[in-house]
């Protein structure tokens, strides 16, 4: 969705090669076959940990603007398979620029996040301080570079694949879902949550840091900017809220959180990422990364259905892209542009994805919410139900989102907490 002043990006559409070094890297456990139709590889590489593979595709379509006729695309993305020369460690990014120098911006940040992960020796033993630390060393690297970020800046959502782990970090309004089978039914499950004022935790959090929310009607005097509710993001039409300093039209940023944006950092967003961790199992289907294009007018489960749709990732992205494109432009003038990553989780074995039932193959684990203290004690999911209760003052004031009903993730607070706090949700369990 990006700021105000726009993503502006070219009149004709035609696709961008992003991080083709990355892509095309995929080193001695992968191979590659062309596809007529999307002009992709179909990659594959193994996780030999677990003995199961990842095949996986792209696509990236710079978005119609007619105003802005030779505009690029501002969308970047990045898989780098091996990270760190370990054949069970892969990544996958999208990276959406925004603001006049979102291009330079999405692709410094997609090469040098990587490499920072890459290069940090802690990786492997503490993905999620590494995936913080990489987060906002990029962020400090963009402030002091010859890129002018005062006013640009880019979304970011990873997914950081480690043995049967995956490890998803967002910055911004990019998406990355999970498909997930239940007897008949795929049901799509969210990896990451949209940081926008949408979000209650998130527009409490940058009021705080002196931002002003509103919509541009509002910002312009033609609706009470009193009103501080704004639907959510599913059914809300027309501009969404945004943000802007106490006392000018700027910078009217729709999301929360993002790398870069020097300015919009005054008034409290962060480059800080909310980390997610999954445990996958049999029943994990693939997963979607994508900026924020694609899921303008597509649900998630939208998103997931099409793709469940096509036994060729190749296929589903010029598919899922071809409809967002086409919805873009039956309700507006003019398309976002729009990145793909679709990574199909091939073989994973019964024993690799916890306890099943013998005749069925589905997973029975139980969706217990666990919370570990510093004993290691478990407690039931109605006895963590009463203790976020009865914390949720502290919890509010570290802006943690406990997903009671969704995505069966771990969600992993801001290291920005007064209080250290490292609460996670596996297969539907929390832990501390």
């Amino acid at each position: 969705m990006g700021c105000v002043h726009g993503k502006c990006c070219g009149r004709y559409p035609q696709s961008s090669d992003g991080d083709l070094r990355d892509f095309r890297d995929a080193g001695p456990y992968s191979a590659q076959r062309k596809h007529i139709l999307s002009e992709r590889s179909l990659e594959f590489v193994p996780v030999p940990s677990h003995d199961y593979r990842l095949e996986y595709s792209l696509l990236t379509q710079r978005g119609y603007y007619p105003d802005s006729p030779d505009k690029e695309n501002q969308d970047s993305f990045c898989v780098r398979t091996q990270v760190q020369g370990n054949p069970n460690i892969h990544f996958f990014g999208v990276f959406d620029g925004h603001g006049q120098l979102g291009t330079q911006c999405s692709n410094f940040v997609k090469d040098r996040l990587v490499e920072i992960l890459a290069n940090d020796p802690t990786l492997s033993a503490d993905p999620v301080k590494a995936y913080n630390s990489a987060f906002l060393t990029t962020n400090y690297e963009l402030h002091n570079s010859e890129i002018d970020d005062t006013m640009s800046g880019t979304t970011a959502i990873t997914v950081l694949v480690i043995g049967d782990t995956l490890y998803v970090a967002n910055v911004g309004d990019s998406r990355a879902v999970i498909a997930v089978k239940d007897g008949n039914r795929i049901i799509a499950e969210d990896l990451s949550s949209d940081q926008t004022p949408f979000r209650k935790d998130e527009c409490e959090r940058v009021k705080l840091c002196g931002a002003r929310v509103l919509s541009v009607d509002q910002v312009e005097g033609l609706k009470d900017p009193d009103i501080q509710s704004w639907g959510d993001e599913e059914s809300e039409g027309g501009d969404p809220p945004r943000l802007w300093v106490p006392a000018g039209m700027y910078p009217g940023t729709a999301f929360t959180r993002s790398v870069g944006d020097s300015t919009a950092e005054t008034i409290g967003v962060v480059a800080t990422p909310e980390v997610s961790i999954v445990k996958l199992t049999p029943n994990h289907l693939f997963f979607v990364v994508a900026s924020d294009g694609v899921f303008e007018f597509l649900s998630s489960q939208a998103v997931v259905n099409m793709a469940a749709r096509y036994p060729d990732p190749r296929d589903a992205c010029a598919a899922i892209a071809g409809e967002s494109y086409k919805l873009w432009l039956e309700h507006e003038n003019r398309t976002d542009d729009i990145t793909i990553i679709i990574v199909h989780i091939k073989g994973l074995s019964n024993s690799a994805g916890g306890a099943t039932d013998e005749a069925s193959g589905a997973n029975n684990r139980p969706a217990t919410r666990v919370r570990k203290t510093s004993e290691s004690s478990v407690t039931t999911g109605s006895e963590v139900y009463r203790s976020v209760r009865s914390d949720s003052s502290e919890v509010e004031s570290c802006q943690l989102v406990l997903s009671m009903g969704r995505s069966p993730a771990i969600v992993v607070p801001s290291p920005t907490c007064q209080r250290s706090l490292s609460w996670m949700w596996v297969s539907g369990a929390f832990s501390r």
